[in-house]
């Protein structure tokens, strides 16, 4: 069965004018400047669908999509059960919530075991991504410290998918980045200037 045939089966959709339907981003400690950096820096008409993991603190409720709102001009939401992946919108993973995306392009949170004592955990993101996007999916390690999103990164990169990873040397927090980078399966690596140009190119064929 061809991909194509298999996301059809799956009711998966692919997004118009887009070559990649989504882009999952992992980001902890310096992690609020860094998506600021690569949101707001997107065109409103932005072709693939965004879920993000940053680490939080889950005994606070997060306002992480209303600060990430004000400043970019793509559409920024907390996820919630059910929710459909929709272009040029960014979906954020609630505290102590997986969030993972569903064969059929929904998204699902779950309390399930933590990974690495994190949940949400990027690792359980990608891996999803990885599962349902393939070859259609590119993963963003940014700034953080620990090794999440390193073992998602290898499932990405396993289907086809594309992983760009945040330079140590503009990363607040180098971790994140460098457990990426020592998978050996990283296509780009960044400064934080670069990343939202180059998502455009990757998902848009096009310079912004």
């Amino acid at each position: 069965m061809t991909q194509m045939a298999e996301n059809a089966k799956n009711h998966l959709p692919y997004f118009n004018n887009a070559a990649f339907d989504i882009v999952a981003i992992a980001a902890s400690a310096g992690g609020l400047t860094a998506l600021i950096k690569v949101l707001s820096t997107l065109p409103p008409e932005f072709t693939a669908a965004i879920a993000i993991v940053q680490h939080l603190g889950p005994e606070y409720p997060s306002l992480m999509a209303e600060i990430l709102s004000r400043r970019t001009a793509i559409t920024v939401k907390k996820a919630q059960e059910g929710d459909c992946l929709t272009p040029g919108i960014a979906y954020i993973a609630p505290p102590n919530r997986h969030l993972l995306v569903n064969g059929d392009g929904t998204l699902s949170l779950s309390q399930s075991e933590s990974v690495h004592f994190l949940r949400p955990s990027a690792d359980v993101l990608f891996k999803s991504v990885a599962a349902t996007y393939k070859n259609r999916a590119i993963g963003l390690v940014l700034t953080g410290t620990g090794s999440d999103g390193a073992m998602g990164v290898k499932a990405i990169k396993k289907m086809g998918g594309i992983i760009i990873v945040q330079d140590v040397k503009t990363a607040e927090f180098s971790g994140m980045p460098s457990a990426a980078i020592q998978t050996g399966n990283v296509d780009f690596i960044l400064p934080l200037n670069e990343i939202s140009s180059t998502l455009v190119i990757l998902v848009m064929g096009e310079s912004y």
